[in-house]
């Protein structure tokens, strides 16, 4: 499994069955998010500050090649039917909409945004875009096909990650300055602004997503709580809680769904929890400000 440090500029890469690390691959400066390529041949690490994506062979660590030229990709996501690859600029204010041939992105579209996009989610027809603002809280909503920025609406304080329930009718927007994850009605795509519905208390600091792999629970790293939250999102309520040290952020959920494995980035630890027993069961020493969580042998992304 691979852990981004974040402040050292490399990928510490786990031995899941001894939980230790085994080396460290460096890539670029700031890499933040990483994301696996439609085939699945490639696990693309997004090195913000260095303007540049490392691809890596996700069953032997091996770095594959390094593309350049692709500005502030702070966050990342592929549409599912694999033609957009967009990236969400955080330090520059924009959001780049790239086509995708199979191998390289070729960027089609830059829109300006607001201040400090943070996550990005494309619902599953391929169609629709929704970027959260961190700095500007808001929720930007951007159409695909035309590359059109439609939809604008005010969220609660510095909005973080965001998830889009399988059945693409709700988004779930966590709120990092704030003490829970914001519901929102976005059934029409990017036809109508998203209709807030409700908050859902998690905790201070609600950041990150994961999904439990089971199409009915969510996990939300609440960062400042030191805990991590699940949630039913057909029922739009949480459900359980964990304790998550030392500023948790991302995540990846065993693919039987009994571990989390969730960066503490305070402590330059990647934390192991039971989730049975609801309690942490390990820790592994990786680098510095650990953020973005990957592991091949994962639950299912809804």
């Amino acid at each position: 499994m691979f852990v981004l440090n974040s402040l050292d500029g490399d990928v510490s890469v786990i031995d899941s069955i001894g939980w230790r690390e085994i080396k460290r691959i460096p890539t670029g400066k700031e890499p933040h998010h990483l994301y696996l390529t439609p085939d699945e041949k490639s696990v693309i690490v997004a090195n913000a500050a260095s303007d540049s994506l490392t691809f890596i062979d996700p069953r032997t660590a091996e770095v594959q090649r390094t593309v350049t030229g692709i500005r502030d990709p702070y966050h990342l996501r592929f549409s599912p039917d694999m033609k957009w690859f967009v990236t969400a600029a955080n330090r520059l204010n924009h959001v780049d909409i790239y086509s995708w041939d199979g191998s390289t992105p070729t960027l089609v579209k830059r829109l300006p945004s607001a201040r400090t996009p943070s996550h990005l989610w494309i619902d599953s027809k391929s169609t629709t875009a929704w970027v959260s603002m961190q700095d500007s809280n808001e929720l930007v909503v951007i159409d695909l096909a035309t590359q059109a920025l439609t939809q604008r609406v005010t969220t609660g304080p510095m909005p973080a990650d965001v998830f889009v329930t399988p059945d693409d009718k709700h988004l779930l927007l966590g709120l990092t300055g704030g003490e829970g994850v914001e519901v929102y009605d976005v059934a029409d795509g990017s036809a109508k602004a998203p209709q807030r519905v409700k908050t859902i208390a998690t905790g201070k600091g609600a950041h990150a997503f994961r999904a439990a792999g089971d199409r009915r629970h969510v996990f939300v790293s609440n960062r400042v709580a030191g805990s991590i939250s699940k949630i039913d999102y057909l029922e739009l309520k949480a459900v359980d809680s964990f304790p998550a040290p030392s500023g948790p952020d991302c995540m990846d959920v065993s693919a039987d769904g009994s571990l989390i494995m969730v960066g503490s980035r305070w402590a330059g630890r990647l934390t192991l929890i039971d989730v049975a027993r609801r309690k942490v069961v390990h820790q592994v020493k990786v680098g510095k400000s650990p953020h973005g969580v990957w592991t091949l042998d994962h639950a299912a992304r809804q």
